[in-house]
């Protein structure tokens, strides 16, 4: 080797040249930091309270303009045509029959709505990614709000009927879009078995965190005027908006490198999207040439050749579809307490604080921990699908004993422990979506697809719960005493059906 001035001269053979940059072998890349769960989870919260502060208040703004309607037609010296009418004057049988009839019309057309564009958003999920869906999903949340509180206002320029034109902005997206969206992302931030089960538990246990802090918050609100809950739930929903900005953005694949495997692409990827057959790292899932129309059409063919053939999976189906027909009546819990106690809303509302305290203790703590210990003690191949299975049994035969025990109870003492074993069976959705996450059900190829399914099913079964409780819940009316439980005593039975049909699932 030379040296000239600054110039180095290697001479062949001697001294063997180094690696340029681009012959060296790529230095191994550090995975991606996996995106936290927290957002998620604040966006579940910011959501299922507004919807408590619309849903428990809503009640009180239709039942008074419809005490009043009624008592406007009788001369009532004690009441005076535009002054208030004191609650428990409006627990009588006609206002409530009435309050039942539209609160079920509503309720069966959010479901209606929701159902119908729960496929077509699905592929504007995988177009312009989940944000966007979750942003569509706010505006008829904030319409509903608004929309009570026109119609509550304005008695003289709108009927109390006008009140289910609020359901029909659903179309945009409701539960069943927001919860299919939920699930898949909380799918996709899990890494196995133990982290996923754990999330759906804390996922799970959102709602009924705040369905303690949120009927409180709603009464004592409530008590102060029955419009402050709903510019609450308006301030709430806006908050939400720049928190769906900090949520994993699925329109690019930011949970993988740029350079995955299939099996990769197909636990993180979007809902129902559609992928080659050879993996290609500048392949994106979200650009399509199809129509709409053609695509959803796909898209059905696709879902329905998934559960073709897979028995396991259409017994987990039928029980997710028998188990949300029976949870229906739990919409009716504030009518049920209102009406067969004559307390207030804003007391019944305290009343399912208490029950929701029990949800947050048993789903996150009891059942994350139960899960844990159980996975760190066990080797036996598949013992966390039994585990689960075990879960889902124990689970829908308590809800069994729950309901009944709200249809017996006569007093109040007896409603507070009917509610407390009611709430120990709300830890079924962490089974069975386990379930359905475990090799018993899925196929590498259709996770995803798979929770899109569920979430679909669980919709229809509500579709048919709405209307059957409404129905069933005025005939209770109609009866009184007793047959006031009647549509607990018709969801104890479903209860033990769904139980069977999880008992024919075959390992």
């Amino acid at each position: 080797m030379s040296i000239d001035g600054s110039s180095v001269t290697l001479l062949p053979n001697t001294v063997h040249t180094p690696p340029s940059p681009q012959s060296r072998s790529p230095s191994p890349t550090p995975p991606p930091k996996q995106p936290s769960l927290w957002p998620l989870l604040l966006l579940l919260v910011l959501v299922h309270i507004s919807m408590i502060l619309y849903s428990l208040p809503l009640n009180r703004v239709i039942e008074m303009r419809l005490c009043r309607e009624y008592y406007n037609q009788y001369d009532t010296p004690q009441i005076r045509p535009d002054g208030p009418i004191p609650e428990k004057l409006c627990k009588i049988d006609e206002v409530q029959r009435k309050l039942a009839w539209l609160q079920g019309t509503m309720e069966t057309t959010i479901v209606v709505c929701d159902f119908l564009v729960t496929i077509p958003f699905s592929f504007i999920a995988e177009r312009y990614g989940v944000r966007v869906v979750l942003w569509f999903n706010l505006v008829p949340r904030v319409f509903m709000s608004l929309w009570a509180l026109v119609v509550g206002n304005f008695e003289h320029l709108f009927p109390t009927k006008a009140i289910i034109a609020g359901p029909f902005m659903t179309v945009l997206g409701y539960e069943c879009v927001f919860s299919s969206t939920v699930f898949t992302l909380t799918s996709a931030l899990a890494q196995e078995y133990v982290q996923r089960a754990s999330y759906f538990s804390y996922i799970s246990s959102i709602g009924y965190v705040v369905s303690f802090m949120g009927p409180s918050l709603a009464s004592f609100t409530m008590s102060k005027s029955v419009w402050l809950p709903f510019w609450i739930n308006i301030a709430l929903l806006l908050l939400a908006v720049p928190t769906i900005m900090i949520l994993p953005d699925t329109k690019r694949t930011i949970f993988r490198p740029s350079v995955v495997s299939d099996e990769e692409t197909n636990e993180a990827g979007p809902l129902l999207a559609e992928r080659p057959s050879t993996p290609d790292r500048y392949y994106n899932a979200f650009e399509t040439e199809k129509s709409l129309i053609q695509s959803s059409v796909h898209a059905v063919r696709k879902l329905i050749g998934l559960v073709t053939g897979r028995r396991n999976f259409q017994i987990l189906l039928i029980s997710f579809f028998l188990t949300a027909l029976a949870s229906s009546d739990t919409k009716l819990l504030v009518q049920y307490i209102s009406k067969r106690y004559e307390w207030t809303f804003a007391q019944a509302g305290y009343m399912l604080s208490a029950k929701a305290l029990v949800n947050i203790t048993l789903l996150v703590v009891v059942v994350p921990r139960i899960i844990r210990s159980s996975m760190s003690t066990q080797t036996v191949h598949g013992s966390e699908v039994r585990l689960n299975y075990l879960g889902a049994e124990v689970s829908i035969l308590v809800s069994v004993v729950g309901v009944l025990c709200i249809a017996f109870a006569f007093k109040f003492w007896m409603l507070l422990g009917a509610l407390i074993i009611y709430a120990v069976g709300s830890a079924l959705p962490v089974f069975t979506m386990s379930l359905v996450k475990s090799p018993l059900i899925a196929l590498p190829e259709s996770e995803v697809q798979d929770f899109s399914i569920v979430i679909m099913m669980k919709t229809l079964g509500s579709l048919v719960g709405a209307p059957l409780m409404t129905v069933l819940w005025v005939q209770a009316i109609k009866a009184g005493g007793i047959a006031l439980g009647l549509p607990y005593f018709v969801s104890a039975c479903i209860y033990l059906m769904a139980a069977f049909v999880v008992a024919r699932l075959n390992f």
